[in-house]
C-alpha cells in the first residue's frame, strides 16, 4: 500500500512526462556514446570468450569455478543471433559479435534501473524519484560499469526489479506481480552468485522496517485499546487472508511462484537441458567456490569502500547519509526506512566481506541514489513550508553542486581517465595500449600474407582481454615452453625477453616502430608485453 503522502503527485502529468524523458535520455547517451572507446577489461575478456564459444558452436555449460551464472550470456547471445538468422553470417563480428554489440546489453539494463526508480515515484514522491534517476544517470560508477560487459548491472536491475514487482502485488494482490517477483528473483540467482547478499539484506530490510513501525506504533495503539478501537490481530490476519483471495488462494499462487522460480533457474543453468541436471547442481557448488575467493583475492580494509565511495561518488555518499538520518529520525514513508535499511546493510555486508572490487559498489549506489532523491525532497519541502523563494534556492544550489560534481567526475573517468589506475573504478583496467598493440599485429599478419590465419603464440601468461580481441584468429596457442615456438608471431612479458632472445634470438627480433621506439605495450598496470617476429616480418 503506497503513502499516503505521495499519493498526490507534485506536478503535472506533461512536466513529469518531460523530465522523466529527459533523465532517461542523458542517461542513455552516456552509456553508449563510443563504447568502443575503453579497452576491455580482463573480466569482460573472460565473459566475452564465454559467449563467443556460445554463439559459434550453440554451446554453454556453466562452471562454478567461473563464479558467475549465464543470464550475462544468453541475453548478450540475442543480437548475435539475430544477426545470423537475417544475415546468415558464420563468424566473429559478422555475427554482429564486437565490442558496441556486447556492452549495448549492459547499457540498457543499465538505464532500465534507472527507469524502475522513476517507478518508485508513487512511494518517494515525484521530486524523490526525479532526483534519484538524476543522481543514478550521471553516477561515475554507475555510468562506467553500464558501460563494462560484466554481471553486476543486470544484478542491480533484476535486485529492484523483484522489489518493485512484490511491492505491486501488496498493494493490489494481483498474482501477475507475484510471478515478476519470482521472475526478476530467480534471474537474480541466475546472473550472479552474490544474489544471496541482495536477497538477504532484503529480507533483513523489510523486517526491520516492520518491526520499526510496530515499535513506533506501539503508543497509538494503546491509545486505540483505552478507546475500544483496536481490532483483534485475529481479525486483521483474517482481513488480510481474505485480500488475497484466501488461505486456499496463497498456498496456490505461492507454489506456482516458487515452482516459477525453480523453473527460470534450471532453465539457465542447464543451458536449456543441454547441461541438465550437471549445471543445476554445479550452481550450488559457485558458494563454496566464492567463499573461498572472497577471503583470498582483491582483500581489502572494511573500509575500503567508505574510501571508494568518497573518492568516486562523494555527492552520492553524503546526501545519502543526510537521507538515512531523516528516514530513521523522523519519516512515516516506510519505502524511505527500508531504502535507507537496504542501502546500509549492503554497505557493511560487502564491507565485512574481504574480497572488494569496484564493480560491487554498484549494490549499494542504487538504494544509495534512492535515499538521496528522499533526501532531496525532505530538504525542499522543509524549505518550502517557510518560504517558497528559499525552497527554490535551496533546491537549485544542492542540485547543481550535486549534478556539478557528479558530471564532472564522471566524464572524467569515463571519457578521459578510463583507464588511470589512480581512478578507483579503473581497477586492474586495461590499457588504451593495447590499440596500437592490435594495429601491429594486424600490420604483421598482412605482411605475412596469411592474415587473420597468421599464427600467433602468446609466451606471456597474462593476456586478457587480448583472445578476445584476437577472436578473429583461429590459430593462437597459449603457452608452452619458449624452444618450442615457431610462430610467426609471439607476444613475451618483458621479463622474458631475456629467455626469448637467447632461445629463439637468431630467428626472431623485437618490433618497434617509430610510434612505439621501445616495442613495449602496457596491459595493465604490472603487466608489459613485448611482440616478437620473424626476421622477414620483422623489419619495417
Amino acid at each position: 500500500m503506497a503513502d499516503a503522502a505521495y499519493e498526490r503527485p507534485d506536478t503535472t502529468p506533461r512536466a513529469w512526462c518531460i523530465s522523466a524523458t529527459a533523465i532517461l535520455i542523458v542517461g542513455l547517451v552516456l552509456r553508449l556514446y563510443n563504447l568502443n572507446l575503453v579497452p576491455l577489461h580482463h573480466d569482460e575478456g573472460v565473459n566475452g570468450n564465454f559467449l563467443l564459444h556460445l554463439i559459434r558452436f550453440g554451446d554453454y555449460k556453466y562452471d562454478p569455478q567461473n563464479y558467475h551464472g549465464p543470464t550475462l550470456y544468453y541475453f548478450a547471445a540475442v543480437i548475435p543471433w539475430i544477426s545470423r538468422f537475417l544475415f546468415g553470417a558464420t563468424r566473429g563480428d559478422a555475427y554482429g559479435l564486437n565490442n558496441v554489440t556486447i556492452r549495448f546489453v549492459t547499457a540498457m539494463f543499465g538505464i532500465g534501473t534507472v527507469w524502475l526508480v522513476l517507478i518508485l515515484r508513487r512511494r518517494i514522491g515525484t521530486i524523490a524519484s526525479l532526483a534519484a534517476a538524476v543522481f543514478l544517470a550521471i553516477s561515475p560508477g554507475a555510468v562506467y560499469l553500464s558501460r563494462y560487459f560484466i554481471h553486476e548491472t543486470l544484478l542491480v536491475f533484476f535486485t529492484l526489479g523483484l522489489i518493485i514487482a512484490a511491492i505491486r502485488f501488496y498493494e493490489t494482490a494481483r498474482t501477475v506481480y507475484l510471478m515478476l517477483a519470482a521472475t526478476a528473483c530467480a534471474l537474480m540467482f541466475a546472473t550472479k552468485e552474490t544474489a544471496f547478499i541482495s536477497a538477504g539484506v532484503i529480507l533483513i530490510a523489510f523486517a526491520s522496517t516492520a518491526v520499526l513501525f510496530k515499535l513506533r506504533a506501539a503508543n497509538k495503539k494503546e491509545e486505540r485499546k483505552a478507546g475500544g478501537e483496536d481490532p483483534p490481530t485475529q481479525g486483521r490476519l483474517h482481513r488480510a487472508t481474505e485480500r488475497f483471495g484466501g488461505a486456499l488462494s496463497i498456498a496456490i499462487v505461492s507454489i506456482a511462484a516458487v515452482s516459477l522460480f525453480l523453473a527460470i533457474d534450471i532453465l539457465f543453468y542447464s543451458s536449456f537441458f543441454t547441461n541438465y541436471p550437471d549445471g543445476p547442481l554445479d550452481a550450488l557448488k559457485a558458494f563454496q567456490f566464492w567463499t573461498r575467493t572472497g577471503e583470498f583475492e582483491h582483500v581489502h580494509p572494511w573500509w575500503t569502500f567508505l574510501s571508494w565511495m568518497w573518492k568516486e561518488e562523494s555527492p552520492l555518499l553524503l546526501l545519502g547519509a543526510v537521507g538515512m538520518g531523516l528516514a530513521f529520525w523522523r519519516s512515516a514513508n516506510r519505502f524511505a526506512i527500508f531504502s535507507a535499511l537496504w542501502a546500509f546493510g549492503l554497505f557493511a555486508a560487502y564491507s565485512l566481506i574481504p574480497y572488494k572490487t569496484p564493480w560491487l559498489m554498484l549494490n549499494f549506489i542504487v538504494p544509495l541514489a534512492i535515499v538521496a532523491g528522499y533526501a532531496f525532497e525532505e530538504i525542499y519541502k522543509q524549505a518550502r513550508a517557510k518560504q517558497r523563494r528559499i525552497a527554490l534556492m535551496v533546491a537549485v544550489t544542492i542540485a547543481t553542486a550535486v549534478i556539478g560534481i557528479c558530471s564532472y567526475q564522471m566524464a572524467k573517468l569515463n571519457f578521459v581517465h578510463y583507464d588511470d589506475d589512480r581512478y578507483v573504478y579503473s581497477y586492474v583496467h586495461t590499457h588504451r595500449d593495447i590499440f596500437p598493440m592490435l594495429d601491429e599485429i594486424d600490420h604483421l599478419s598482412k605482411q605475412a600474407g596469411t592474415g587473420n590465419h597468421t599464427k600467433i603464440h602468446f609466451a606471456a601468461r597474462e593476456y586478457w582481454p587480448l583472445p578476445w580481441y584476437l577472436r578473429n584468429y583461429p590459430e593462437v596457442l597459449f603457452g608452452g615452453p619458449v624452444d618450442s615456438f615457431n610462430e610467426p608471431i609471439i607476444i613475451a612479458a618483458v621479463e622474458q625477453e631475456p629467455e626469448i632472445e637467447a632461445t629463439l634470438g637468431k630467428s626472431y627480433q623485437l618490433v618497434k616502430s617509430n610510434l612505439n621506439a621501445k616495442g613495449t605495450y602496457s596491459l595493465r598496470p604490472g603487466v608489459d608485453l613485448l611482440i616478437f617476429a620473424r626476421n622477414e616480418l620483422g623489419s619495417r
